[in-house]
C-alpha cells in the first residue's frame, strides 16, 4: 500500500504549539494534507499519553486509530479525500550531557508499537527527570543510555536522531553535537538505522558524507500546528503496519520510495550568519573573517551548510543502491500566497487553499500526483508554479541563524503575465485605482519594488498616506487597520527623511514583532542598501537591549525555554508543578516591573537566587530587558543623551 507518514510533530503538550495540535485536529489536517501516518509525539507527558489511551484503539499491527473518527473539519465546508489515518507512538526528548568534557545537546525520536512498552518507558525516563513540564522533556541523560533504556523496555522499538544538523539540539550541531555518530551512541550505534535530515539539509547535502551511506535518511515536519503537517514527510510503498515500516526504514529496498522535502534553503539554519546585524554568508566566507560578524564582532551561528562542508569528504553526492528518490516542495498556503500577494495564513488565501482541496482532494494530491495540465485548466498561473516546483526552478533567499529562508516561484512582477494577478482564480484582474482603500489593498502594490521612478510610484499613494510620509513634525501618530498600507507608509517616510539629508544613523524604527522588524528591514535594505544597514530596525525588547550592550557586550538574554532551563538546574528537587509555580511569579514580578506598579525589590528567596544567576551568567531574562532598561535611562542623564 502506498501511504504518506509524517513521523515527527508535537501535542499541544509541548511548548510553543497550537492549541489545536489535538488528536482530532491532527486527524482532520492529515486528510487536508494527504498523510496517512502521523507520530504521536509527546508520549511521555502523562497529560497527553492519558488522551492517546483515552481516544486511540489498535489498528493495524503497532498502528492506531481514532476511536471516533467524527471530529470537526479542518476547513469549513471542505471534504477532502477520506483516506485512512492513523497514528504511530512517539516522543521526542531533548537530552542535555557532558561527554568526552562537552555539553552536548542532542534530541531524539521514540518509536513504540504499543501502550504497554510506552508505559515502561516513561516510567524509568520518570525517576531520571521531569516528564511533566513539557511536552520533549530535558533530560541529564546520555544519548546512549536513552537507547539502551528504549531497548530494554522495548525492544521492537527504536530511536531515530532527529533533526541532525540543527546548530543548538542534535546529532551534528555545530554548537553542541558531535563529528561521528559512534561518539554518540557509542556500542549501541549498530541500532541507530535512519537519521532525520531536519528542515536545513536535503538528501543532496547529506549524501556528500560517507560515513552516512549505511543509513536511511527520513524527514519530518517537526510541526507545532497541525497545519504545518507535511512541510516534510516519507513516502512507503509497503505493508500498512509499524513492523512493515520499521523494515523499510532499515532497509528502502523494502518499500521506502521517498521523501518530501522543504527546499532547505528555506530552513531557518540553512547558512552561517548573525541575525541581529542581518549578516548572512556561505561557509568560505565565514572561514575567511573566522566566524566573527563583520558588524558587532560577535560570533556567528554556523549554519547547516557550513557543518555538513565541515564532514564533507565528496564533492558531488553518492546515493546507495536502492536508496529514496527525494521530492523538494514548497507548501501550498505559501504558493497561493505569493500569486494572491497576501500572507499564507490570511483569509484570502484560505478561502483560495479551500477551492484546491475541495477541487483536488488534498495537499500531497496535487503537488506531487496530478497531471500540471489538469491544474492549468483550473489556474494558469497554479500550474505554472506546480510545474516550475516539480523542475525546481525555484527563486532561492537562504535561512540564517534562526531566521526562516523565502522560496519564490515567481520574479517580480511575472505574474502580470497571468489572468487573475490578485484575486487568485478569477477571470479578471483587480482593477487599480489611484487611491487606495482598505478595502481593495493589495500588499503587492506596496511592497514589490518596480522598475518605475520613485515619482511614478506616488500614484499608488492616497492622501492619508502622503500627508504622513511628508509631515514635519518629529512626532506623529498614524491610526490604520491591517492591510491599508502602514509598511509601505513607514518605508516612503524613510526615503523622504533620507532624501531630506536625515542620517540613517539618526533613525530608529520599532516593531512589536520580529516578524514585522523582519519585513521592515527587508524593504528598506532593497530600497536603500548601505544606508539602510545604518538604521536601527527591531523591537521594544531589541531596542533595549541594544543599548544595554553598548554598556555591557556579552550581556545574554534568556528566553522561556532557557529560564525553565535555569531553574531545574538551580531547583533539582523540586517537581515540575513547584517549578511552573515560580516561573509563574517571575513572571508576574517582571510584568508588574514593565507596567510600573512594583519596585525592584524581590522578597521571594527562590527568586532572588534566579536572578543571582543570571547576574553570574551576565544574563537577563527577556522580560526583564524593557523595565531594566527605563531605570537605566531614568537613572544616567549620559546614557539618556546617547540614546
Amino acid at each position: 500500500m502506498k501511504y504518506i507518514a509524517d513521523l515527527h510533530i508535537h501535542s499541544l503538550f509541548s511548548r510553543a504549539t497550537s492549541k489545536a495540535s489535538n488528536l482530532a485536529g491532527l486527524f482532520s489536517w492529515a486528510r487536508v494534507k494527504g498523510i496517512q501516518v502521523i507520530g504521536t509525539g509527546d508520549f511521555t507527558h502523562p497529560g497527553w499519553f492519558s488522551q492517546l489511551k483515552k481516544h486511540l484503539v489498535p489498528a493495524e499491527p503497532g498502528f492506531f486509530r481514532l476511536k471516533d473518527e467524527k471530529v470537526a473539519p479542518a476547513l469549513d465546508q471542505v471534504t477532502p479525500e477520506a483516506r485512512p489515518v492513523r497514528f504511530v507512538l512517539t516522543s521526542e526528548i531533548s537530552n542535555i550531557y557532558k561527554r568526552h568534557g562537552t555539553v552536548r545537546k542532542v534530541h531524539n525520536i521514540l518509536f513504540a508499537p504499543d501502550f504497554t512498552s510506552v508505559e515502561r518507558i516513561n516510567t524509568t525516563l520518570a525517576g531520571i527527570g521531569n516528564i511533566e513540564s513539557d511536552g520533549r522533556p530535558i533530560l541529564g541523560l546520555d544519548s546512549r543510555d536513552l537507547l539502551e533504556i528504549l531497548l530494554e523496555n522495548c525492544p521492537e522499538g527504536f530511536l531515530v536522531p532527529a533533526h541532525i544538523w540543527t546548530p543548538w539540539f542534535s546529532l551534528f550541531g555545530s554548537k553542541s553535537g558531535f563529528d561521528r555518530i559512534e561518539d554518540c551512541y557509542g556500542d549501541l550505534t549498530s541500532h541507530i538505522f535512519a537519521l532525520e535530515t531536519g528542515l536545513s539539509s536535503d538528501p543532496d547535502m547529506n549524501r556528500l558524507i560517507s560515513a552516512l551511506d549505511g543509513y536511511t535518511l527520513i524527514s519530518n515536519s517537526d510541526c507545532h500546528s497541525p497545519g504545518k503537517l507535511g512541510r516534510e514527510a516519507n513516502l512507503f510503498d509497503a505493508n500498512f503496519d509499524f513492523f512493515a515500516m520499521r523494515e523499510a526504514m532499515k532497509d528502502p529496498a523494502k518499500g521506502f520510495q521517498a521523501t518530501i522535502e522543504f527546499y532547505p534553503e528555506e530552513g531557518k539554519y540553512h547558512l552561517d550568519g548573525h541575525r541581529k546585524c542581518q549578516v548572512c554568508l556561505e561557509p568560505l566566507e565565514t572561514r575567511r573573517i573566522n566566524a566573527i560578524c563583520p558588524v558587532c564582532g560577535r560570533p556567528m551561528t554556523i549554519g547547516v551548510s557550513h557543518r555538513v562542508y565541515d564532514l564533507a569528504d565528496r564533492k558531488t553526492p553518492f546515493y546507495p543502491p536502492g536508496s529514496p528518490v527525494f521530492h523538494s516542495l514548497i507548501p501550498l498556503a505559501e504558493v497561493l500566497g505569493e500569486i494572491a500577494g497576501y500572507g499564507p495564513n490570511s483569509k484570502t488565501v484560505m478561502k483560495e487553499y479551500s477551492r484546491v482541496i475541495s477541487r483536488f482532494g488534498s495537499e500531497f494530491t496535487l503537488l506531487l500526483d496530478t497531471p500540471v495540465e489538469e491544474i492549468s485548466r483550473f489556474s494558469s498561473v497554479l500550474g505554472e508554479a506546480v510545474k516550475r516546483i516539480r523542475a525546481d526552478k525555484v527563486i532561492k533567499k537562504p535561512g540564517f541563524d534562526g531566521e526562516f529562508g523565502v522560496i519564490h516561484v515567481f520574479e517580480e512582477g511575472e505574474i502580470d503575465d497571468f489572468s487573475g494577478q490578485i484575486s487568485l482564480f478569477a477571470g479578471k484582474r483587480r482593477k487599480k485605482s489611484k487611491h487606495v482603500t482598505k478595502k481593495d489593498v493589495d500588499p503587492t502594490i506596496f511592497s514589490s519594488p518596480t522598475t518605475q521612478s520613485p515619482e511614478r510610484k506616488t500614484v499608488h499613494i492616497n492622501p492619508e498616506q502622503q500627508a504622513a510620509i511628508d509631515c514635519q513634525s518629529p512626532r506623529i501618530l498614524v491610526s490604520a487597520g491591517p492591510g491599508t498600507g502602514k509598511t509601505f507608509t513607514l518605508v516612503a517616510r524613510l526615503a523622504h527623511l533620507l532624501k531630506q539629508e536625515s542620517l540613517p544613523e539618526k533613525i530608529t524604527v520599532i516593531t512589536f514583532t520580529n516578524r514585522a522588524a523582519d519585513e521592515v528591514r527587508d524593504r528598506i535594505m532593497t530600497k536603500f542598501g548601505k544606508d539602510g544597514g545604518k538604521i536601527f530596525i527591531g523591537t521594544f525588547h531589541g531596542f533595549c537591549l541594544h543599548w544595554l550592550r553598548k554598556e555591557e557586550a556579552d550581556l545574554a538574554v534568556l528566553g522561556e525555554e532557557s529560564r525553565d532551563l535555569v531553574l531545574r538546574l538551580l531547583f533539582p528537587s523540586a517537581s515540575g508543578k513547584k517549578l511552573t509555580q515560580l516561573a509563574r511569579t517571575i513572571d508576574s514580578h517582571l510584568g508588574s516591573l514593565q507596567t510600573g506598579t512594583h519596585d525592584l525589590i524581590v522578597s521571594d528567596s527562590r527568586q532572588r537566587d534566579y536572578f543571582a544567576e543570571l547576574r553570574r551568567r551576565k544574563a537577563m531574562d527577556l522580560e526583564e530587558v524593557i523595565p531594566f532598561f527605563v531605570r537605566r535611562l531614568a537613572s544616567d542623564a549620559e546614557f539618556g543623551d546617547a540614546v
